[in-house]
C-alpha cells in the first residue's frame, strides 16, 4: 500500500481559486469514488470545482492542458487504467503520465495526479475513496493541487 508517508497537504482554504477536475468515463463505481474524493476536498478548500468529463485516460492531457490555457489555477485529472492481458495498459498509462506531466510544465499550472494505475479492480477500488477502501486519491490528487497552486501564487514574479 503506497500511503505510508504521504504529507498532509489538507486544511487549506483557498477561496478564489479556480479548479478544473477532468475525469475519464471508464470504470463508473471507482471513478464516482474518486470524484466525489476530489468534489469534497475542493470544497474543504473552499475553491471554485469545474468538472470536465472524457471518454477515458488517453484523453486526459488534452483536455488538462485545454483547462490549463483557459485560465484555471490547477487541475486534477483523475482517470482509472486496470491491466488487462495485453500491452494497452503500457501505452496508456505511459503516455497519459508524461502527457500530464508536460501539461503541468509547459502551462505552470498544477496538475494533480490522479490516475489509478492498477493490476486489478480490486485495487483500483482500494484507492477510490469508496466507504471500503483505504486511500482516496480523487481526494490526495486535488489536495496537492490546491497546495502547489498556493505554493506558485506566493512566489515572488519576476
Amino acid at each position: 500500500m503506497s500511503g505510508s508517508g504521504a504529507p498532509d497537504t489538507g486544511g487549506v482554504e483557498a477561496p478564489g481559486l479556480r479548479v478544473a477536475i477532468v475525469a475519464s468515463l471508464w470504470h463508473d463505481t471507482v471513478m464516482d469514488g474518486l470524484l466525489a474524493g476530489a468534489l469534497a476536498a475542493g470544497q474543504e478548500a473552499r475553491v471554485t470545482c469545474t468538472v470536465i468529463r472524457v471518454p477515458g485516460a488517453f484523453e486526459l492531457p488534452v483536455a488538462a492542458a485545454a483547462c490549463a490555457r483557459s485560465g484555471f489555477d490547477a487541475v486534477v485529472a483523475l482517470g482509472t487504467v486496470i491491466r488487462g492481458g495485453t500491452p494497452h495498459f503500457d501505452y496508456v498509462c505511459s503516455a497519459t503520465t508524461a502527457g500530464l506531466s508536460r501539461v503541468a510544465l509547459d502551462h505552470g499550472v498544477p496538475v494533480g495526479f490522479g490516475l489509478l494505475t492498477c493490476d486489478t479492480e480490486e485495487q483500483a477500488l482500494d484507492r477510490a475513496g469508496l466507504v471500503d477502501s483505504h486511500e482516496d486519491k480523487g481526494r490526495e490528487a486535488t489536495e496537492a493541487a490546491i497546495s502547489t497552486a498556493l505554493v506558485l501564487a506566493a512566489l515572488p514574479t519576476p
